[in-house]
């Protein structure tokens, strides 16, 4: 598609969901650090941090989210390559855009209910039940994000796949 307001859309959806991969990176290199800190601090010096695991499953909660659009965008999911060999170009497109579509659908019911149960936990000021307490928002609001950036990467897929058939055999011949 070469209308301008796609492409800056495209581009955007692309841009930011290459962005949340990279925080998603860092969120993992800094969760590997904080377990590293409380390996050190409980061995060696007999200190014990109860804050370290919650902390590390939010930042893995996030990061797993965040990451879930470019991880599409890349087509890196796990996927059933033995009918790319045994289908034609034409149905292999066919069958990427019914399972995009399938899958966007699912992903927006889960990231509307999601985005549900965000509100709710801040509304209701939940928070977890340790002594550390952080708010339950905050992994609600990661899982609620990542999968509506995952829904607007299914969309510029479909539409992609839809009206830019060539497109599609690109991915096919790069591999993708």
């Amino acid at each position: 598609m070469n209308n301008p307001a796609w492409l800056l859309f495209s581009r955007t959806v692309k841009g930011v969901n290459a962005l949340m991969a990279y925080l998603s990176a860092f969120l993992i290199f800094a969760c590997t650090l904080v377990l590293v800190y409380e390996v050190v601090t409980r061995y060696v010096i007999h200190v014990s941090n109860d804050w370290v695991i919650e902390l590390s499953i939010f930042m893995l909660i996030a990061a797993t989210f965040l990451a879930a659009a470019h991880t599409q965008r890349e087509r890196a999911h796990v996927g059933i390559e033995v009918l790319d060999e045994v289908m034609s170009a034409k149905w292999n497109r066919w069958r990427y855009i019914f399972g995009d579509v399938a899958s966007m659908l699912f992903c927006a019911l889960i990231a509307y209910l999601s985005w549900v149960y965000w509100h709710e936990a801040w509304e209701g000021g939940w928070e977890t039940s340790s002594t550390w307490a952080p708010k339950l928002w905050i992994p609600y609001f990661f899982m609620a994000l990542g999968m509506s950036l995952l829904v607007l990467q299914y969309v510029v897929q479909v539409v992609e796949d839809v009206f830019d058939p060539a497109k599609h055999q690109q991915h096919e011949f790069l591999g993708e």
